[in-house]
């Protein structure tokens, strides 16, 4: 290892050991991805107690640093928590493995026969803050799609995410995988971020997870392409088909479920006709569960709420918070939706079949649901064992980011002596 006070010598051998392991990854068979990802599983689980160590040092230095309530749940492990880790490891290395998996194929009148095929996209560099289970969600999704990742974990998660590398690389070279095929940053210092940026010949994507602030750095500033993961600014609208038992456990669940998570609802949009019946009686039960509810003049009138102001419309609170507001109708609510969503994840509550058709075409975010909660706005529920993040851009991934996602294709073309006239 190069010296830690080195950044760019230690990044460019971090970066060519990965360029080298990707290499041997692209044709890893199948059954040795699988083996590595299970036997990681079991060393997190082994070594779950050191993990929890590990983490009490982070959840010290965060309280130190006055992270909020919010980035301290996003940073805290126990067991339950470790627990979903390793079931996640097991779930992706339980997939269908995504390199070669043809995605078409086609014969021309030529004589040719072509296949496109997914191919692994390299070396992945993933730069998060705060989450530890990233190391091992990351990790995981890059390895079965047959890429080597680089992590750059944020300092409040540094001991939990060296931890839990090391359980991760240990499952990995048992299974005669290239230790360096999974990364981890060693050191807090900001330059390795700033030098990922620019690895253009060792790293092909980067994806940051984090807030506003480091995915913006990240835009600005890097020359590798970037997936990006921007806020979740997630708006629930109450249609005036809305069932009332329905939208009382959507909501609720949509907020406090976990509400340091992107998926946590942010904004409440309430059709005008029932805001008397389920509209005020869902602004009561948040605020009776311990949410603040930052509500517009009409909504005001509902005892316990406050007044919002124009910054709580497009707001990530990721606490227990919440802006509501009154809508005219279902296009008010779009308007509202496409001017201040960032394009993360938005619902519908309707019984309304035409109206939950209208929301899903002129809404164009990357994930759109009806009548279910949006802390479901996750990579484990939607069947994909992880997710690296959720892109909510348009280019090559979009929603959340699983194995599949974190490939490429090529064109593997069949002649028999054919020659072009």
């Amino acid at each position: 290892m190069k010296d830690l006070a080195d950044i760019p010598a230690l990044m460019a051998d971090i970066g060519a050991r990965a360029k080298a392991a990707s290499a041997e990854l692209a044709y890893a068979p199948a059954e040795a991805k699988q083996a590595a990802l299970t036997a990681a599983a079991d060393e997190v689980w082994a070594a779950r107690d050191a993990i929890i160590a590990a983490n009490e040092k982070d959840m010290e230095f965060g309280r130190e640093k006055g992270l909020s309530p919010a980035m301290l749940d996003r940073l805290k492990l126990d067991a339950a928590r470790i627990g979903s880790i390793v079931e996640g490891l097991r779930a992706v290395a339980e997939q269908a493995d995504p390199v070669g998996a043809v995605l078409e194929e086609w014969d021309r009148p030529s004589g040719l026969h072509i296949r496109r095929v997914r191919t692994p996209l390299g070396v992945v560099g993933v730069i998060y803050e705060s989450r530890p289970n990233v190391t091992a969600d990351a990790g995981a999704l890059c390895l079965k799609a047959g890429n080597a990742v680089i992590l750059r974990g944020g300092s409040e998660s540094f001991h939990s995410s060296g931890a839990i590398h090391a359980a991760m690389v240990a499952g990995v070279t048992s299974a005669g995988l290239p230790a360096d095929a999974i990364q981890l940053v060693p050191t807090r210092d900001r330059a390795a971020v700033s030098e990922m940026l620019t690895m253009t010949d060792f790293i092909d994507v980067i994806v940051p997870r984090g807030g506003k602030g480091l995915v913006g750095l990240v835009q600005r500033e890097a020359r590798v392409p970037v997936f990006a993961h921007l806020e979740g600014i997630v708006h629930v609208y109450l249609d005036k088909a809305a069932d009332p038992v329905k939208a009382l456990d959507v909501v609720l669940n949509a907020k406090t479920r976990r509400t340091g998570i992107c998926g946590a609802a942010e904004c409440l949009l309430i059709h005008r006709e029932i805001v008397d019946t389920i509209g005020q009686g869902v602004i009561r039960a948040l605020i009776d569960a311990g949410v603040e509810v930052r509500a517009d003049a009409t909504l005001r009138k509902i005892a316990g709420t406050v007044a919002a102001e124009e910054a709580d419309w497009g707001k990530e609170y990721l606490d227990s918070i919440l802006a509501a507001r009154v809508v005219e109708d279902l296009d008010a609510a779009i308007a509202h939706i496409r001017q201040f969503s960032s394009s993360h994840t938005e619902c519908i509550l309707t019984e309304d079949d035409a109206a939950a058709e209208r929301f899903f075409q002129r809404v164009d975010s990357a994930i759109l649901m009806r009548n279910a909660s949006t802390q479901f706005a996750d990579g484990g529920e939607f069947g994909m064992g992880a997710e690296i993040g959720i892109a909510t851009g348009k280019m090559h991934a979009r929603g959340p980011v699983g194995a599949a996602q974190l490939t490429s294709f090529k064109y593997l073309v069949d002649g028999n002596g054919t020659t072009r006239p």
